[in-house]
């Protein structure tokens, strides 16, 4: 195993690490939920044989999970984000496209740990001081644009997003489907890529400019994580992996080694677990 290797695992076992600049959490799967809390029926769904973040498993259910401790976000709510999902065994009532419903968030929130809401609010709506990012697999009507498979930004806990983009291929097709999510605090700017093969586009699906330190609170500390909900409508809605950085940093697939001063704490951690003796020269 090379040094990347194991610096990945590391972080996959332990959960999160942190230098005086930034954070970065890393789940290569979720055989270990340390670090996050599990709330509604995502707690009840996980652990599984499967590995992944099962947020929800069939209809009316909702849940969320979210890092156990806030998160401190660098200049200006800054952070950089992927993971992959996959949404399968579509059941219940359905919209033009087959059945299934009703998709899931990646969520940035000041509330609590234990947040989340219903589930034709994607596990999402109530949440005040939140951004999150939709992938939202069922047309609820004017509050989608009568889009029933796209991807939007929400705010405050509102499912009617302040944007939105159709997506062509069917999101809860049983398929892995890859996200990336980017704030520049410098800027305001919110981008969101998706893609069927792990391979970082380099377009954004969706850009929006966004005061993401007012829509917060003002408050850098940030609880991170996912939230799904059903309805009449269901689906299998899991998490495969994960990484967050709390700072603007872009990340090309999830693994990808942090800055080098995190790196440096990580190897030093790594030392020291395995209790090296020799002094190097």
């Amino acid at each position: 195993m090379n040094k990347v290797a194991g610096t990945a695992l590391f972080l996959g076992l332990f959960g999160s690490i942190a230098n005086a600049n930034a954070t970065t959490i890393l789940y290569n799967d979720f055989s270990d939920l340390s670090g996050l809390t599990l709330n509604g029926k995502t707690a009840a769904l996980n652990p599984n044989s499967d590995n992944y973040l099962r947020l929800t498993s069939s209809t009316s259910q909702s849940g969320s999970a979210f890092s156990t401790n806030a998160i401190s976000l660098q200049n200006n709510a800054s952070f950089s984000t992927a993971f992959s999902f996959n949404i399968s065994h579509p059941s219940g009532i359905g919209d033009s496209d087959g059945q299934g419903a009703d998709g899931l968030t990646f969520a940035l929130q000041t509330d609590s740990n234990t947040a989340g809401g219903s589930g034709g609010g994607i596990g999402y709506a109530g949440i005040p001081h939140s951004v999150a990012i939709e992938f939202d697999t069922y047309n609820n009507g004017a509050a989608d644009l009568y889009d029933g498979n796209h991807v939007g930004v929400d705010l405050n806990g509102s499912v009617t997003s302040a944007v939105q983009t159709h997506v062509d291929t069917r999101m809860n097709n049983s398929q892995d489907w890859y996200a990336w999510v980017d704030y520049n605090g410098d800027s305001n700017l919110l981008e969101v890529r998706l893609a069927e093969v792990d391979l970082r586009p380099l377009t954004a699906l969706l850009a929006y400019n966004v005061d993401l330190p007012t829509i917060l609170g003002n408050n850098n500390l940030a609880y991170a994580g996912f939230t799904s909900g059903t309805g009449s409508g269901g689906g299998q809605h899991d998490i495969l992996n994960w990484q967050f950085n709390s700072s603007y940093s872009p990340i090309a697939r999830v693994g990808t080694v942090p800055a080098p001063a995190t790196i440096v704490l990580m190897l030093t951690g790594l030392f020291t677990l395995q209790k090296i003796r020799r002094r190097t020269v």
